[in-house]
């Protein structure tokens, strides 16, 4: 069964006072097997976004001891901030990392409340995949009203809380605590203090949309007149159609603008079977998007803050470059944008290879090229450093000592001294990386030169296709070392008794196993990087034909030392299935492997000078 993994983003009603956040994250941190990733803290927000993650169990207990300390430390009565709120934990979400689902994750929020409820008597509501109500997953909707409104709340019984009393508690609020996907907390950052600009740009771009309003000549859409749904008037609110009928209305806005009318007036309280009287709505740019407008005085600046519910469907990069758009239709610049916590790998590496690509360039590029090229296109360090290690979520590092990590004088230092690894295993596979990284380089210079759109293609996707094998076999460096490392670790077990021998044998066939299955892997991935250095050959370049030559030598010397080394470790091997079918296929790969190295050489001879 794999681990299973869950994140924790609980948000505290408190930016100002590090030593009560300090109390706060060590209560977290004392519980085993929580690892805190990130604390970020805003002055001018009061808040403070937390982030830690770790086996379900734990995580929630976590969870509760944050809750708790911060009932203890942080007292509601007297707090102001830019950022909505309900109480001492604001909002305390759960996300599925590794090995749960979503419904996992409701259920540890249920628990949550249950006990914060119980023990510590604070009001709690349930949101997104935890709601009790469909009317309730919105966190918008819940906190409406923030800690000011929230003995109306209490009161009212249709907001009765899921778990604890129904009573007003001044210094702790309310908590909310729910389930769901990982969520991107991203501002922008606008070249003015206008609090208002910031609004009507924010009002654009979220889901919910904002009142739609008559034309005016400022390019400030919230200066127009407000419309009205009326007796055989029902406007849309995106464009100038008028229907008779709001089912009319409705049909025309799926069919042309791709939205629910009526979901989106109940996202905005407008009753869809009599909206005669109400304000007509206008649905915002993007989907899974929640935004505001707030000035921070810490910046000087007013901001964008965006919540991406859903970065697949809505990355950031993407409203980034509307905002820039709708910032310069109202006369500002967008001077950058910040991402409070953290932000997932796959988000970053979206965005990089989207700018390169308006760039023309390939997005075939290093990790590192890759993220920082996010990071200096998005404006990620206008307001605060962002270091990549810290920021981003699902980092591919080499673990600190690799091999992968030393030097090239280094490693060649460590492969020459009188231990069996790093050995023949581990330089094959850095042969085939090698080879795949000359494929890449040799695509990316030739890329945007050729004319021809169908060769473009074909040497962008070589580039990325080369670095994703080049990664891989960086990691069978130290693979192919810890695999025969495994294996005479299983041959120092003890062998005293039949069931010691037993354990042992079992040990070191499944040592054996793993032995050679890594050096099969690179055997295969150094064809993949013969095959990319080959075409580079053939299409690149002919200035750089012969660093894709020395490519294909180089994954040549992968598939046969891979080869080789998956080979001498069969005889070990008591199952004679797996070693036949083991002998077959390095067979076929070294069989593959020299008739591309023939032919390239016999190509690389006819066309170098």
């Amino acid at each position: 069964m794999s681990e299973q993994i869950v994140e924790c983003v609980p948000n505290f009603s408190e930016g100002r006072d590090p030593s009560k956040i300090k109390q706060i994250t060590d209560a977290i941190e004392a519980v085993a097997g929580v690892t805190l990733l990130d604390v970020d803290r805003g002055a001018d927000t009061n808040r403070t976004v937390v982030t830690f993650l770790g086996p379900p169990e734990a995580v929630l207990e976590a969870a509760y001891r944050g809750v708790q300390t911060a009932a203890q430390v942080i007292d509601m009565s007297g707090h102001h901030g830019a950022h909505p709120r309900m109480g001492a934990t604001d909002v305390c979400p759960f996300v599925p990392v590794e090995g749960l689902s979503l419904e996992d994750c409701a259920e540890l929020a249920r628990r949550l409340g249950r006990r914060v409820g119980e023990e510590l008597g604070i009001p709690v509501y349930l949101y997104e995949a935890a709601a009790s109500t469909p009317a309730r997953r919105n966190l918008a909707t819940v906190r409406k009203g923030e800690y000011e409104g929230l003995a109306a709340k209490l009161a009212d019984p249709v907001w009765a809380p899921d778990f604890g009393p129904a009573e007003f508690r001044p210094a702790t609020g309310a908590l909310i605590t729910g389930a769901r996907e990982f969520l991107i907390a991203y501002n922008v950052t606008l070249n003015t203090r206008d609090k208002a600009l910031a609004s009507d740009i924010a009002l654009e771009l979220r889901e919910t949309g904002r009142v739609a309003r008559a034309s005016n000549p400022s390019p400030v859409y919230s200066r127009g007149a407000v419309r009205v749904y009326a007796d055989g008037e029902f406007p849309c609110g995106n464009c100038g159609f008028v229907g008779t009928t709001l089912d009319e209305t409705a049909a025309h806005a799926k069919g042309s603008h791709a939205y629910d009318l009526r979901a989106l007036l109940a996202a905005n309280g407008v009753p869809s079977d009599d909206p005669v009287g109400h304000k007509v709505y206008r649905a915002g740019i993007f989907r899974h998007c929640k935004a505001i407008g707030w000035y921070v005085e810490e910046y000087d600046r007013a901001q964008i803050s965006v919540n991406l519910t859903d970065y697949h469907v809505t990355p950031p990069h993407l409203v980034l470059e509307e905002a820039r758009r709708l910032a310069d239709d109202r006369g500002l610049v967008v001077t950058g944008s910040e991402i409070v916590g953290l932000v997932p790998f796959q988000a970053m590496a979206e965005a990089g290879e989207w700018y390169l690509r308006r760039q023309g360039k390939t997005p075939g590029v290093p990790v590192v090229d890759l993220l920082r090229t996010a990071v200096h296109s998005m404006g990620l360090e206008d307001v605060a450093p962002f270091v990549l290690e810290s920021k981003v979520l699902g980092l591919p590092t080499h673990a600190v000592g690799s091999f992968a990590t030393l030097s090239v004088a280094d490693l060649v230092d460590e492969i020459s001294r009188d231990t069996p690894a790093p050995g023949g295993g581990s330089v094959a596979a850095l042969a085939g990386s090698i080879g795949a990284a000359l494929a890449s380089m040799v695509a990316a210079l030739t890329q945007g030169r050729t004319g021809e759109p169908g060769r473009e293609e074909l040497l962008t996707t070589v580039s990325v296709e080369a670095q994703r094998v080049k990664d891989a076999l960086l990691r069978t460096v130290d693979a192919d070392a810890d695999a025969f490392l495994d294996y005479m670790e299983a041959r120092r077990l003890p062998a005293t008794t039949d069931a010691e021998r037993g354990a042992r044998e079992e040990a070191m066939q499944a040592g054996l196993r793993m032995a050679i299955e890594v050096p099969l892997e690179t055997a295969r991935h150094s064809l993949a990087a013969m095959r990319l250095a080959d075409t580079v050959t053939r299409q690149g370049n002919p200035a750089s034909l012969s660093d894709g030559a020395v490519g294909v030598q180089m994954g040549f010397a992968g598939v046969r030392g891979g080869a080789w080394n998956a080979r001498i470790n069969l005889k070990g091997v008591t199952d004679p299935a797996f070693v036949a079918a083991t002998r077959d296929e390095c067979d076929r790969l070294l069989a593959e492997a020299r008739d591309l190295l023939v032919g390239n050489e016999t190509y690389a001879d006819e066309h170098l000078g």
